[in-house]
Order: C-alpha cells, then sequence, then structure tokens
C-alpha cells in the first residue's frame, strides 16, 4: 500500500518553482503550486498536502513565514521546509516555531529538500564549534531580524535601523545568498 505524497511548492520564481515540480513529480509526489498566501489559502480549501516547500521571500516583499503558519494551521502534521537566498538565525527560529520541520539555503537541490523531509527530528551529537560570532554576522542577523519584523519592508527596516534606505539596499544587494 503506497500512501499519496501530495507537495505543494510555495515559490515566487516560476522556472524555478517548474523544475522543482518535475523534479519531484519524477520521485513520486504530486505536486500543486502556488506564488502567493492567496494562492496557498484558495489550495488548502480543496487539497491537503502532506509536504511542502515554502520560499522564504514571495512576490516583492511578502514573507513565507506566513504561508507556514497557514500551512501548519491547516495540517499540524505536514512537513514544511523553507528555502531562502536570505538565511538567517532569526528566520530559522521564527520558521521552526511557526511549524517548519528545516530551513535550507538556497541554492538547495531535490536531493536536499527530500533529505530535510526525511530529518524531521534533530540530531543532540551535532558538532559545537568554539568560533565566536563576527560583527558582520550579527549586523547581518540584526538585519534579518528587522526585515523579518516589519514584513520585509525595506523602507521600515532602514527607519528603524536608524540607515537609509539605499543603504540598506545596497547591504542586501552585497549579502544576497543565490
Amino acid at each position: 500500500m503506497t500512501t499519496e505524497r501530495l507537495l505543494l511548492i510555495v515559490e515566487d520564481d516560476p522556472a524555478f518553482a517548474r523544475t522543482l515540480s518535475r523534479s519531484f513529480e519524477r520521485r513520486g509526489y504530486t505536486v500543486l503550486r502556488a506564488s502567493s498566501l492567496e494562492e496557498v489559502g484558495t489550495l488548502l480549501g480543496s487539497h491537503t498536502p502532506t509536504h511542502a516547500v515554502v520560499d522564504l521571500k514571495l512576490d516583492g516583499n511578502t514573507s513565507g513565514l506566513a504561508c507556514v503558519q497557514a500551512l501548519n494551521a491547516h495540517s499540524p502534521d505536514m512537513l514544511i521546509v523553507v528555502l531562502t537566498g536570505f538565511a538567517s538565525i532569526v528566520t530559522a527560529v521564527e520558521a521552526i516555531k511557526l511549524g517548519a520541520c528545516q530551513y535550507l539555503a538556497k541554492p538547495s537541490n531535490t536531493d536536499d529538500i527530500e533529505a530535510a523531509f526525511q530529518h524531521v527530528a534533530g540530531v543532540a551529537e551535532v558538532e559545537l564549534t568554539n568560533r565566536s560570532t563576527s560583527i558582520k554576522t550579527l549586523e547581518w542577523e540584526h538585519i534579518h531580524q528587522v526585515l523579518a519584523e516589519t514584513g520585509f519592508n525595506i523602507s521600515e527596516a532602514a527607519r528603524r535601523l536608524g540607515m537609509h534606505r539605499r543603504t540598506l539596499a545596497r547591504k542586501l544587494e552585497k549579502q544576497r545568498v543565490k
């Protein structure tokens, strides 16, 4: 007896979503796609996915964390993996608190995502390092915390950080993870 694996991909980049869909379909998943929180809500009206892959930053400045929250509220047993090109400790913690089982930085492929679905439980044997966090890393994490708090609104985040909007935009462009 096989159980259906219904995967919802929440991604606003159509090319990446299409590639990911095809790859998961070849692995036996039935795939649904959405590019916004509204589309997720519509799909949840008629489907209950068993798995989900959610991009952290959707259509401009919308946070995928709202999608994670909606998916978890709809089905607490759903395995949700958050993908992001804007990884930070703050958003990782929030994603897990809201119901994601894993958080992966882009670029991640289908193998990485499927492994994340299967590796739900934490591992106590993770190696701890004695390396202290750099000032740049702390700044980057603080910027991302403020961005998450403002729903990725760059103008509001810049105001809260006490910097010009263009300065913040430049910092974000320099640190972009592709």
